[in-house]
């Protein structure tokens, strides 16, 4: 037994906007289901994210039986899990890589140029798409989803609780966009995980995933300052990067729960 469990279950399915916390989740071979399986390109078909565009937090996303709603302020869209995806692909980049993705519909990419004040479109990202996870760490040809490079991310409750006792205000967990959060074990234990079970799920851990500015902007107003990224510096950076959860793969392809065991 190791006492430790999985306490949150979260997915981003348009990338770098809101979270949504599930009580269960299927894991798939690009991640969790529905998690950033959609992103917006400007119109040099580059990928947008809250590193440029601090106000992409402010779209808030609520989970229904066949669809999104996809809130800004006080409108909001639906946005299916799945619909005709009959134009032509659209060549995104996406750091280091391009991939074939689908304009959802003009329709789409209007409210969200509206609401942004630039031209930008809504693509979906096709399941049956490649996009490699970096060889070096690969364990079976992985492919990931939309995230920044590998298809999970993993963080303990105690990591987080270390962290703001540092910190004059304290962050919550949001800041770091992961998909299992765990409670029991030390802090960062998690850097050093490599095979381990989740419920009947085998994952593998990979790398520590490194941060970026997108820590040090509020998920709740847009706003952005320096921490926890300046204190993370003090005591979490290597090789000139700064370093907090884990990279994770998906070995198996069931459901997870909360509450689940981790086993290693």
């Amino acid at each position: 037994m190791s006492g430790l469990r999985l306490s949150e279950i979260w997915i981003y399915p348009i990338k770098s906007m809101g979270g949504i916390l599930l009580n269960s989740a299927k894991v798939a071979g690009k991640g969790l289901e529905f998690d950033r399986r959609w992103m917006l390109i400007d119109e040099n078909d580059m990928f947008v994210t809250q590193r440029k565009v601090p106000d992409l937090a402010l779209f808030k996303l609520e989970m229904n039986p066949d669809f999104f709603t996809v809130q800004f302020k006080k409108e909001s869209i639906q946005l299916p899990f799945y619909s005709a995806l009959s134009s032509e692909p659209i060549r995104a980049t996406i750091w280091d890589d391009s991939v074939d993705t689908i304009e959802v519909h003009k329709s789409y990419s209007n409210w969200f140029s509206n609401k942004l004040g630039f031209k930008c479109k809504l693509v979906s990202f096709p399941e049956g798409n490649a996009r490699l996870v970096d060889p070096q760490y690969a364990v079976n040809h992985d492919n990931v989803s939309l995230a920044d490079g590998y298809p999970l991310l993993a963080i303990g409750q105690s990591s987080l609780d270390d962290l703001n006792q540092k910190l004059e205000s304290p962050v919550p967990m949001d800041r770091f966009r992961p998909n299992l959060v765990f409670t029991g074990g030390r802090p960062y234990e998690e850097d050093s995980w490599k095979e381990f079970t989740v419920g009947v799920n085998k994952f593998r851990g990979v790398k520590p995933c490194s941060r970026c500015v997108l820590t040090t902007i509020d998920q709740m107003t847009g706003e952005q300052g320096k921490e926890p990224l300046a204190t993370l510096a003090t005591y979490r950076k290597r090789d000139n990067k700064i370093y907090f959860g884990q990279n994770v793969l998906s070995i198996d392809h069931y459901e997870i729960h909360e509450g689940d065991e981790i086993i290693f």
